[in-house]
């Protein structure tokens, strides 16, 4: 798209997540889906549309400001407190609802970012029930259907805030047009209209992108003035190399110690610095395994026993590893006798000299690809 169709983007109403399709799912699909949706969470409000340029179906999933007040407690989103009530973040709970800040305004309570977390864990925690199958597809009593629901993607809609949700300006104008336009060299990112509008992963990263690209200013000072003061003799361009190899690693030391203390500090204040154990969180919708009651939370949870990991990755996993990088080995030899053949032929045509290399290239491109899918399976295979 380009910068001024961009500009002149206009809101999708009633949408925070969009669910689409590709155009060769057919309806029964769709509506099993749907209709799994709509009983399996009640709590959302999924509109369907089908976009007739691009042949795509969509859902367009929404929720009410009750069902959002009731998916934060379920994930524990953590929330500020009212200074009344000591102030600080604190997980959410309905039954103390009135402690929190903002709790009263639906247009403020709720980032954007936040309504998305909501209704994604509610779609990937969609699970079938026993006997439940969809064409050759034939379900586990408690596997997830997401990742069968034959959704191309599951993204959520940062074009355009909720027309409930109120959102800064700056956090739509930012991106488009102060400061990703500011004549400035070093233009501050602004962290906190991103966070509330993208969410906390991408405003993190921008705030890692400005504080690097500010600190990459004294190691670029220092070394114009050492490059400068050199003399052109070996002996003072060694002794200037290793000053600023030594100046280089006090630098990265400096560098990395402040950022934990400002990562910290933007953790807190988004709250996500004490983000729930792994061991209490819900399972990827890719997981598979038997049930057992927990020992850590006495619930119900898909087990996957380590010994069965550790056996797939002794027995499969490193064997075809070790495979691979051995064939490659051996293919890379046979390139360079062949290499090594072509050039004691003085005979053979100058474009001749260059099979061997194009052979290799041919064998790495072959490989890139064929590894992969290698790669793909054996995830998918040792990560359960």
């Amino acid at each position: 798209m380009s910068h001024k169709a961009w500009m002149k983007t206009v809101p999708t109403e009633n949408c925070d997540v969009l669910m689409t399709f590709p155009d060769t799912t057919d309806d029964h699909t769709l509506l099993w889906l749907l209709n799994h949706i709509r009983l399996g969470i009640p709590e959302l409000i999924v509109q369907v549309r089908h976009h007739k340029h691009t042949r795509v179906y969509a859902f367009f999933v929404t929720a009410t400001y009750e069902s959002l007040l009731r998916g934060a407690d379920e994930i524990g989103l953590r929330k500020p407190v009212k200074a009344e009530f000591g102030g600080g973040m604190r997980s959410f709970s309905c039954e103390e609802d009135y402690i929190y800040e903002n709790i009263e305004n639906e247009l403020y309570f709720f980032t954007s970012q936040e309504r998305q977390n909501i209704i994604r864990y509610w779609l990937e925690n969609l699970r079938a029930k026993q006997g439940e199958s969809l064409h050759n597809i034939h379900f586990l009593e408690g596997q997830p259907i997401s990742e069968y629901g034959a959704a191309r993607q599951v993204s959520p809609v940062t074009t355009c805030p909720h027309p409930r949700r109120h959102v800064p300006a700056s956090a739509v104008a930012a991106p488009r047009r102060g400061w990703a336009q500011s004549p400035a060299i070093t233009p501050p990112a602004p962290a906190d209209e991103i966070c509330d509008y993208f969410g906390v992963k991408i405003a993190m990263y921008f705030a890692w992108l400005g504080f690097y690209t500010s600190a990459m200013v004294y190691p670029a000072v220092f070394g114009s003035i050492l490059y400068t003061f050199t003399e052109s003799d070996q002996t003072s361009q060694d002794i200037c190399c290793v000053v600023f190899a030594i100046f280089n690693v006090i630098w990265a030391t400096l560098f990395l110690e402040e950022w934990k203390r400002r990562g910290a500090e933007f953790a807190y204040k988004w709250g996500t610095l004490d983000t729930p154990a792994e061991s209490i969180e819900e399972p990827r919708p890719q997981f598979r395994g038997v049930k057992r009651i927990s020992p850590v939370t006495s619930a119900e949870e898909f087990y996957y026993p380590p010994w069965k990991r550790l056996l797939f990755q002794c027995l499969v996993s490193l064997p075809v590893c070790l495979a691979c990088l051995s064939f490659v080995f051996l293919l890379m030899l046979g390139c360079f006798q062949l290499q090594e053949f072509v050039l004691s032929i003085q005979e053979l045509p100058r474009i001749i000299r260059f099979l061997p290399k194009i052979v290799l290239a041919v064998i790495v491109t072959t490989c890139d690809e064929v590894y992969k899918k290698i790669a793909y399976w054996l995830n998918d295979m040792g990560a359960w």
